[in-house]
């Protein structure tokens, strides 16, 4: 089977987990992914902006590869993030990846540097040199720069470049994308709240952050959508959305990473400059939580 037909379905950007002195807690990872897939996920995202990538060292990202290749051990795909706003690290970081057997790379578009459509297009084209299937990530609420349907289209006929995470909000350009992209390309959901929407309108799938919290409901409205059976996906898609809203009520990873707490998956500690959600927001998620039968702890005193 080739990328094209593996990269469907529910990927989760899963969170980084972290003890109180600041190390990964492979404990608590180890109890989130076996959370995902006996979920039913079909892709797992480490390393993405869910994940706190700008602060995970080196030798972490490499630790986390290794750990998640070999613990899920084919059991879901494994899509590393590699992108950085340097293209020699993206690279490295790619190279990396395939060298310690992840499936594919995700990769950002270059953040802070605004490169040009000519510029995006190099970059991408130099990384897939590395061999590893890339999915391209458009996420302008993050980098400053949105990727356009031309400059994706054009980089979508790059040998190894075979999908997009798009997280643009742009339903027309994404249109655009999907109508005009080669069969091998795949378009992904980068918002969670527009992946039934995008699948009814060609997508594969999404790479989601709500599926870190409830990821065997959120991976079955996304099945239901690619068999056809849109009554049923929407049925699930108005019982998750509340919790899809919640999950950004402030920046993320911070509600996702208090969700996942409430739930007894793992302690709730982040690198600076994240800090733990305000007392109001945590409230908030825990009210969504409890609607949907899934607080599993006890508020701190």
């Amino acid at each position: 089977m080739n990328m094209h037909h593996k990269l469907r379905g529910t990927g989760t950007a899963i969170v980084t987990p972290f003890t109180a002195d600041g190390s990964v807690d492979f404990t608590s990872l180890a109890r989130l992914v076996d959370h995902q897939l006996d979920g039913g996920v079909e892709m797992l995202v480490p390393l993405g902006s869910t994940g706190e990538n700008p602060t995970i060292t080196a030798s972490e990202r490499r630790e986390i590869i290794r750990w998640i290749v070999e613990y899920v051990d084919h059991r879901a795909l494994i899509i590393a993030g590699t992108g950085t706003n340097d293209t020699r690290s993206s690279i490295e970081n790619t190279l990396e990846a395939k060298v310690l057997g992840a499936d594919a790379a995700l990769v950002v578009t270059p953040y802070y540097n605004k490169p040009t459509p000519n510029g995006l297009f190099a970059h991408f084209s130099a990384v897939a040199e590395v061999g590893l299937p890339v999915v391209m990530y458009n996420v302008p609420g993050r980098t400053g720069l949105n990727m356009t349907a031309e400059t994706t289209l054009r980089c979508a006929d790059i040998e190894n470049v075979v999908a997009i995470k798009e997280a643009s909000a742009d339903l027309a350009q994404c249109m655009e994308i999907i109508q005009n992209a080669p069969v091998r390309f795949n378009l992904l959901s980068g918002e969670d709240n527009l992946t039934v929407p995008l699948i009814s309108l060609g997508a594969k799938g999404v790479i989601s952050v709500t599926s870190n919290v409830m990821p065997d409901e959120f991976s079955r409205m996304v099945r239901f959508a690619l068999e056809g059976k849109f009554e049923e996906a929407r049925a699930i898609h108005y019982e998750l959305f509340d919790l899809m809203k919640v999950n950004f009520i402030e920046s993320n990873p911070g509600p996702v990473k208090a969700a996942l707490a409430m739930r007894g998956i793992i302690e709730e500690y982040y690198r600076l400059p994240l800090v733990p959600v305000k007392y109001e927001s945590k409230k908030r998620i825990r009210e969504v939580l409890a609607r949907l039968g899934a607080v599993m702890m006890e508020e701190a005193s």
